[in-house]
């Protein structure tokens, strides 16, 4: 049993997670090019490895011949008589090659074979275990400054948080540890490549996935995120669960869910709305927390026309248009706000009460019917006399 062997794979396979078939090809590579290097050919050689007690042999098929002309791929009768006297010439011969055989420059490029290979399936194993996490949120300490970008230590791999995807305003210190979004993974010569987010809409989603445990399973679903990093967010949340409160879920008691997620986004604004199939009242919720009167929605056209109070418009809009704006991206609408005093001078509003005063007046005289004498709907007054005898 190669003892030493065996134990230096053990030791591969658990640090760097690499299978012991993976490094059994290596061997058995690594000596093929060692005997090409040394032989000038390894085409008739042959390795076996024992995956129980690594014990390995290499050995070169060669020809039985009269006259030897390559000592390579022939062997003589003679010399092949001394480990069978049953060769015969034409016969094939198993010669053993041992390694010590081998020239130093040979031994060299058997090593570099191997080594090569143990970086080639490091890297391939790295790859695939961070591109099994791409859209994913993963927790990472920050390192150092590159630039503009920032280099953050995801454990076996250091990703790249670059200037787009930072929140404007925040600052990352070394040894902080902040949760990002893994946008990209890509497989380079030196390793994988990841890229990740503070800025992306997602992020929100999987902070929530993980902090609300009824997003996680599915009772409560997020139906859309419309994000402005660092400043403010809306998410409209369902339930398919009628006994479970969809926002009350994501809110959680005392607010705790929801300013747990806030906290890691450093104080971001998290509003969380009820979705609804109706796109009058989706638009309506979204535009929370002003008041709404009225909700005119084109679905075939994606456009809105939202009527609000007067001391409700800038609250609707928003500062800066940020309400609005992130209401429009929630829903999908082009949103068209006006203050009631404004939609009244457009023509685009008419006070409800006005039309029930004129129904309640045709109640009383109907349109169609004409009078010639307010006596005929007035009773006249009767004598309180009486006739005269």
């Amino acid at each position: 049993m190669n003892t030493e062997l065996l134990e230096a794979l053990n030791i591969l396979e658990k640090e760097k997670n690499i299978g012991k078939d993976v490094l059994f090809d290596a061997i058995e590579q690594s000596l093929l090019q060692a005997c090409k290097n040394n032989f000038g050919t390894a085409d008739n050689v042959e390795v076996k490895i024992d995956p129980e007690t690594c014990d390995f042999s290499v050995t070169a098929k060669k020809e039985v011949v009269e006259d030897v002309e390559n000592p390579v791929l022939q062997i003589s009768l003679e010399d092949a008589r001394k480990t069978d006297t049953k060769y015969a010439v034409g016969d094939i011969v198993n010669v053993d090659i041992q390694s010590k055989q081998f020239g130093r420059i040979a031994t060299q490029n058997a090593k570099n074979v191997i080594l090569q290979k143990i970086r080639e399936e490091e890297r391939k194993v790295l790859y695939n275990q961070y591109y099994e996490k791409e859209h994913d949120v993963v927790t990472g300490i920050v390192q150092r400054y590159v630039g503009n970008n920032v280099s953050i230590n995801l454990g076996r791999v250091d990703a790249l948080l670059t200037e787009n995807e930072q929140v404007k305003g925040e600052t990352y210190h070394p040894t902080e540890r902040i949760k990002l979004y893994i946008l990209e993974v890509k497989d380079t010569s030196k390793g994988p490549k990841v890229l990740v987010s503070r800025t992306h809409p997602e992020l929100v989603k999987r902070l929530f996935e993980e902090e609300v445990t009824e997003v996680k399973d599915g009772t409560v679903e997020i139906k859309s995120i419309a994000r402005e990093a660092g400043s403010r967010s809306k998410i409209a949340v369902a339930s398919n669960d009628p006994d479970v409160d969809a926002v009350g879920a994501c809110v959680g008691m005392n607010g705790a869910r929801v300013n747990n997620v806030v906290d890691e986004l450093k104080g971001e604004k998290i509003d969380i709305i009820n979705w609804d199939e109706n796109p009058a009242l989706l638009i309506e919720n979204a535009l929370s927390p002003a008041k709404v009167i009225s909700v005119m929605a084109d679905p075939d056209e994606k456009t809105a026309k939202v009527i609000v109070p007067d001391y409700q418009l800038s609250l609707a809009i928003g500062k800066e248009g940020q309400n609005a704006r992130l209401a429009a991206r929630l829903t999908g609408f082009k949103i068209d706000i006006k203050s009631e005093t404004q939609a009244r001078e457009a023509g685009d509003f008419e006070d409800p009460q006005d039309d029930e005063n004129v129904e309640d007046l045709e109640d009383i005289v109907p349109a169609d019917e004409n009078f010639d004498d307010l006596g005929d709907i007035i009773p006249e007054e009767e004598d309180p006399q009486g006739d005269p005898e």
